[in-house]
């Protein structure tokens, strides 16, 4: 999994809290489902922006899984204002889960 940043610290520690969204129809999180594409912060207006898909335009769950991602950084990072972009370019492909997503899923 490739997730651009500014800070590979704050990073680091975002993309474990997020490992707690689980994306509810396939059961995987989506950091290993390869969903987070970007996180940048900016520690003078304490923002912090996530890009990221979900695995289809259409997924009903959306609007769950972005709220749980604003929620969860929210909590881990008290403070600080949560952005959540949805972009779907490049568009979501399996290549883009983690080895651990893969033995997960047993692909």
């Amino acid at each position: 999994m490739n997730v651009m940043t500014n800070n590979n610290i704050k990073c680091t520690i975002a993309l474990a809290a997020l490992q707690q969204v689980i994306d509810p129809e396939i059961g995987l999180n989506i950091v290993d489902l390869g969903l987070v594409y970007r996180l940048d912060f900016d520690d003078t207006c304490q923002k912090i922006e996530v890009t990221m898909t979900l695995t289809t335009p259409f997924c009903p769950m959306g609007a769950s899984i972005t709220h749980a991602v604003e929620k969860l950084l929210s909590t881990t990072f008290a403070g600080e204002q949560i952005a959540v972009n949805l972009s779907f370019d490049p568009p979501w492909k399996h290549d883009r889960i983690s080895e651990a997503g893969k033995l997960f899923l047993n692909r």
